[in-house]
Protein backbone atom coordinates (compact mmCIF):
# COMPACT_ATOMS: atom_id res chain seq x y z
CA UNK A 1 0.00 0.00 0.00
CA UNK A 2 1.18 3.51 -0.81
CA UNK A 3 1.67 5.38 2.45
CA UNK A 4 -1.21 7.80 3.11
CA UNK A 5 -0.34 11.48 2.89
CA UNK A 6 -0.70 12.84 6.41
CA UNK A 7 -1.03 16.61 6.59
CA UNK A 8 1.26 18.33 9.15
CA UNK A 9 -1.46 20.00 11.19
CA UNK A 10 -2.09 19.36 14.88
CA UNK A 11 -5.36 21.09 15.78
CA UNK A 12 -7.51 18.91 13.52
CA UNK A 13 -7.80 15.14 14.00
CA UNK A 14 -6.96 12.63 11.29
CA UNK A 15 -5.85 15.11 8.55
CA UNK A 16 -4.98 13.46 5.24
CA UNK A 17 -4.66 14.13 1.53
CA UNK A 18 -6.46 11.38 -0.39
CA UNK A 19 -4.01 11.74 -3.29
CA UNK A 20 -1.21 9.39 -4.26
CA UNK A 21 -3.12 6.13 -4.61
CA UNK A 22 -3.15 4.37 -7.99
CA UNK A 23 -6.53 4.45 -9.69
CA UNK A 24 -7.97 3.64 -13.12
CA UNK A 25 -5.51 2.84 -15.94
CA UNK A 26 -2.58 3.03 -13.51
CA UNK A 27 -3.07 6.78 -13.01
CA UNK A 28 -2.41 8.23 -9.57
CA UNK A 29 -4.89 10.42 -7.73
CA UNK A 30 -3.73 14.03 -7.81
CA UNK A 31 -2.62 15.64 -4.56
CA UNK A 32 -3.82 19.02 -3.24
CA UNK A 33 -7.35 18.17 -4.44
CA UNK A 34 -9.21 15.90 -1.99
CA UNK A 35 -8.63 16.26 1.75
CA UNK A 36 -10.23 14.42 4.68
CA UNK A 37 -10.16 15.35 8.37
CA UNK A 38 -12.02 15.36 11.64
CA UNK A 39 -13.69 18.30 13.41
CA UNK A 40 -12.50 21.69 12.12
CA UNK A 41 -14.04 23.87 14.84
CA UNK A 42 -10.84 24.34 16.86
CA UNK A 43 -8.36 24.80 14.02
CA UNK A 44 -5.48 27.14 14.90
CA UNK A 45 -4.51 30.14 12.76
CA UNK A 46 -1.28 28.37 11.77
CA UNK A 47 -3.09 25.23 10.61
CA UNK A 48 -5.72 27.35 8.89
CA UNK A 49 -2.99 29.13 6.93
CA UNK A 50 -1.38 25.81 6.00
CA UNK A 51 -4.64 24.58 4.47
CA UNK A 52 -5.20 27.84 2.61
CA UNK A 53 -1.66 27.67 1.24
CA UNK A 54 -2.29 24.01 0.35
CA UNK A 55 -5.11 25.11 -1.91
CA UNK A 56 -8.23 24.72 0.24
CA UNK A 57 -11.25 26.14 -1.57
CA UNK A 58 -14.28 24.18 -0.25
CA UNK A 59 -15.28 22.51 3.03
CA UNK A 60 -18.03 19.86 3.22
CA UNK A 61 -19.30 19.18 6.75
CA UNK A 62 -20.75 15.68 7.16
CA UNK A 63 -21.84 16.15 10.78
CA UNK A 64 -25.38 16.33 12.09
CA UNK A 65 -27.09 19.72 12.57
CA UNK A 66 -26.71 19.36 16.35
CA UNK A 67 -22.95 18.83 16.05
CA UNK A 68 -22.59 21.76 13.67
CA UNK A 69 -24.57 24.04 15.98
CA UNK A 70 -22.55 23.06 19.05
CA UNK A 71 -19.12 23.20 17.36
CA UNK A 72 -19.41 25.12 14.09
CA UNK A 73 -16.61 25.13 11.57
CA UNK A 74 -14.53 28.30 11.57
CA UNK A 75 -15.19 30.51 8.59
CA UNK A 76 -12.09 30.68 6.44
CA UNK A 77 -11.37 33.45 3.98
CA UNK A 78 -12.49 32.69 0.42
CA UNK A 79 -13.52 29.12 1.35
CA UNK A 80 -17.00 27.89 0.44
CA UNK A 81 -18.82 25.78 3.01
CA UNK A 82 -21.52 23.13 2.55
CA UNK A 83 -23.47 21.08 5.10
CA UNK A 84 -24.11 17.51 3.89
CA UNK A 85 -25.10 15.53 7.00
CA UNK A 86 -25.18 11.75 6.71
CA UNK A 87 -27.52 11.61 9.69
CA UNK A 88 -29.98 14.05 11.24
CA UNK A 89 -29.21 12.68 14.69
CA UNK A 90 -26.05 12.92 16.76
CA UNK A 91 -25.54 9.88 18.96
CA UNK A 92 -22.03 10.68 20.15
CA UNK A 93 -23.18 12.03 23.50
CA UNK A 94 -20.93 15.01 23.04
CA UNK A 95 -23.57 17.63 22.30
CA UNK A 96 -25.54 17.71 25.54
CA UNK A 97 -27.87 14.76 25.00
CA UNK A 98 -28.93 12.54 27.86
CA UNK A 99 -26.88 9.40 27.27
CA UNK A 100 -27.56 7.76 30.64
CA UNK A 101 -29.37 4.77 29.09
CA UNK A 102 -26.62 4.15 26.55
CA UNK A 103 -23.86 4.60 29.14
CA UNK A 104 -25.56 2.10 31.47
CA UNK A 105 -25.54 -0.42 28.61
CA UNK A 106 -21.86 0.31 27.93
CA UNK A 107 -21.03 -0.47 31.57
CA UNK A 108 -22.89 -3.78 31.36
CA UNK A 109 -22.16 -5.09 27.83
CA UNK A 110 -18.62 -5.00 26.48
CA UNK A 111 -19.94 -5.36 22.90
CA UNK A 112 -22.67 -2.68 23.01
CA UNK A 113 -20.50 -0.12 21.22
CA UNK A 114 -19.52 -2.58 18.51
CA UNK A 115 -23.15 -3.47 17.79
CA UNK A 116 -24.08 0.23 17.74
CA UNK A 117 -21.37 1.01 15.18
CA UNK A 118 -22.50 -1.81 12.90
CA UNK A 119 -26.06 -0.49 13.05
CA UNK A 120 -24.87 3.01 12.17
CA UNK A 121 -22.98 1.86 9.10
CA UNK A 122 -25.98 -0.20 8.02
CA UNK A 123 -28.21 2.86 8.47
CA UNK A 124 -25.92 5.23 6.55
CA UNK A 125 -26.00 2.90 3.54
CA UNK A 126 -29.79 2.40 3.49
CA UNK A 127 -31.05 5.79 4.64
CA UNK A 128 -32.46 7.87 1.77
CA UNK A 129 -31.36 11.16 3.32
CA UNK A 130 -27.80 9.86 3.65
CA UNK A 131 -27.92 8.69 0.03
CA UNK A 132 -28.95 12.20 -1.04
CA UNK A 133 -26.03 13.63 0.93
CA UNK A 134 -23.64 11.17 -0.72
CA UNK A 135 -24.95 12.35 -4.09
CA UNK A 136 -24.52 16.03 -3.19
CA UNK A 137 -20.97 15.45 -1.94
CA UNK A 138 -19.92 13.61 -5.10
CA UNK A 139 -21.67 16.25 -7.23
CA UNK A 140 -19.70 19.02 -5.50
CA UNK A 141 -16.49 17.09 -6.13
CA UNK A 142 -17.38 16.58 -9.78
CA UNK A 143 -18.20 20.25 -10.28
CA UNK A 144 -15.10 21.59 -8.53
CA UNK A 145 -12.65 23.31 -10.84
CA UNK A 146 -10.61 25.34 -8.39
CA UNK A 147 -8.47 24.22 -5.46
CA UNK A 148 -8.89 21.52 -2.87
CA UNK A 149 -12.09 20.15 -1.34
CA UNK A 150 -11.96 19.11 2.32
CA UNK A 151 -14.70 16.91 3.77
CA UNK A 152 -14.94 16.01 7.44
CA UNK A 153 -17.05 14.67 10.30
CA UNK A 154 -16.16 14.58 13.99
CA UNK A 155 -13.20 12.19 14.15
CA UNK A 156 -12.71 11.80 10.39
CA UNK A 157 -13.14 8.03 10.47
CA UNK A 158 -16.73 6.75 9.98
CA UNK A 159 -18.80 9.19 7.93
CA UNK A 160 -15.63 10.56 6.36
CA UNK A 161 -14.49 6.97 5.85
CA UNK A 162 -17.65 6.03 3.96
CA UNK A 163 -17.38 9.05 1.68
CA UNK A 164 -13.74 8.16 1.00
CA UNK A 165 -14.68 4.57 0.12
CA UNK A 166 -17.07 5.84 -2.54
CA UNK A 167 -14.62 8.42 -3.92
CA UNK A 168 -11.71 5.97 -4.13
CA UNK A 169 -13.91 3.32 -5.73
CA UNK A 170 -15.08 5.75 -8.42
CA UNK A 171 -11.44 6.67 -9.03
CA UNK A 172 -10.60 3.00 -9.58
CA UNK A 173 -8.49 2.27 -6.50
CA UNK A 174 -8.15 -1.41 -5.58
CA UNK A 175 -10.61 -2.42 -2.86
CA UNK A 176 -7.89 -3.78 -0.57
CA UNK A 177 -6.09 -0.42 -0.73
CA UNK A 178 -9.40 1.31 0.02
CA UNK A 179 -9.81 -0.95 3.07
CA UNK A 180 -6.29 -0.24 4.31
CA UNK A 181 -6.78 3.51 3.88
CA UNK A 182 -10.01 3.24 5.89
CA UNK A 183 -8.29 1.30 8.67
CA UNK A 184 -5.43 3.82 8.83
CA UNK A 185 -7.69 6.04 10.94
CA UNK A 186 -6.93 3.73 13.88
CA UNK A 187 -3.26 4.72 13.74
CA UNK A 188 -4.15 8.39 13.32
CA UNK A 189 -6.41 8.34 16.40
CA UNK A 190 -4.19 6.36 18.79
CA UNK A 191 -3.31 9.37 20.95
CA UNK A 192 -6.91 10.61 20.92
CA UNK A 193 -8.18 7.27 22.24
CA UNK A 194 -5.44 7.07 24.86
CA UNK A 195 -6.29 10.50 26.27
CA UNK A 196 -10.00 9.65 26.37
CA UNK A 197 -9.30 6.32 28.06
CA UNK A 198 -7.21 7.99 30.76
CA UNK A 199 -10.05 10.44 31.36
CA UNK A 200 -12.57 7.62 31.77
CA UNK A 201 -10.21 5.69 34.04
CA UNK A 202 -9.77 8.69 36.32
CA UNK A 203 -13.56 9.13 36.33
CA UNK A 204 -13.88 5.59 37.73
CA UNK A 205 -15.50 3.96 34.72
CA UNK A 206 -15.38 0.16 34.59
CA UNK A 207 -13.55 -2.01 32.04
CA UNK A 208 -16.65 -2.63 29.93
CA UNK A 209 -17.35 1.09 29.56
CA UNK A 210 -13.73 1.86 28.66
CA UNK A 211 -13.70 -0.98 26.12
CA UNK A 212 -16.81 0.44 24.48
CA UNK A 213 -15.29 3.93 24.33
CA UNK A 214 -12.22 2.52 22.58
CA UNK A 215 -14.50 0.77 20.09
CA UNK A 216 -16.46 3.98 19.45
CA UNK A 217 -13.19 5.81 18.81
CA UNK A 218 -11.94 3.24 16.29
CA UNK A 219 -12.68 1.80 12.87
CA UNK A 220 -12.84 -1.93 12.12
CA UNK A 221 -12.92 -4.41 9.27
CA UNK A 222 -16.37 -5.38 10.54
CA UNK A 223 -17.77 -1.88 9.92
CA UNK A 224 -16.25 -1.78 6.45
CA UNK A 225 -17.68 -5.22 5.72
CA UNK A 226 -21.08 -4.27 7.15
CA UNK A 227 -21.24 -1.48 4.55
CA UNK A 228 -20.24 -3.69 1.64
CA UNK A 229 -22.47 -6.61 2.68
CA UNK A 230 -25.43 -4.26 3.13
CA UNK A 231 -24.79 -2.85 -0.36
CA UNK A 232 -24.36 -6.30 -1.92
CA UNK A 233 -27.46 -7.79 -0.29
CA UNK A 234 -29.77 -4.84 -0.97
CA UNK A 235 -28.47 -3.33 -4.21
CA UNK A 236 -26.43 -5.97 -5.99
CA UNK A 237 -23.01 -4.40 -5.54
CA UNK A 238 -21.22 -1.10 -5.23
CA UNK A 239 -21.48 -0.21 -8.93
CA UNK A 240 -25.25 -0.55 -8.83
CA UNK A 241 -25.47 1.33 -5.51
CA UNK A 242 -23.47 4.29 -6.83
CA UNK A 243 -25.34 4.46 -10.13
CA UNK A 244 -28.90 3.69 -9.08
CA UNK A 245 -29.22 4.67 -5.41
CA UNK A 246 -26.79 7.59 -5.28
CA UNK A 247 -27.72 8.59 -8.83
CA UNK A 248 -24.12 9.18 -9.85
CA UNK A 249 -24.16 8.29 -13.54
CA UNK A 250 -21.30 7.14 -15.74
CA UNK A 251 -20.77 10.64 -17.08
CA UNK A 252 -20.27 12.12 -13.60
CA UNK A 253 -17.96 9.28 -12.62
CA UNK A 254 -15.86 9.76 -15.74
CA UNK A 255 -15.69 13.51 -15.09
CA UNK A 256 -14.35 12.82 -11.60
CA UNK A 257 -11.70 10.47 -12.99
CA UNK A 258 -10.63 13.05 -15.55
CA UNK A 259 -10.37 15.79 -12.93
CA UNK A 260 -8.69 13.91 -10.11
CA UNK A 261 -6.43 11.36 -11.80
CA UNK A 262 -3.08 12.37 -13.19
CA UNK A 263 -2.88 12.50 -16.98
Amino acid sequence: MTAPIVLPIKSVRNPRDVGGYVGSDGRKIRTHCLLRTGNMSEITPADEQFLLDYGLHTIIDLRSPAECKKSPDKELDNVEHYACPLSAEDNTGGQGQNMSKEFAEYRKDQYAGFKLMCRRYHHHILNKSAQQSFHHIIELIAENDDGAILYHCSEGKDRTGLVTIIILYILGVDMEIIRQDYLYSNYMLNDYRAVRDQHFKQAGENDNFRANMRVLGSVANSYFDTSLITINENFGGLDSYITNELEIDDQMQELIREKYLEK
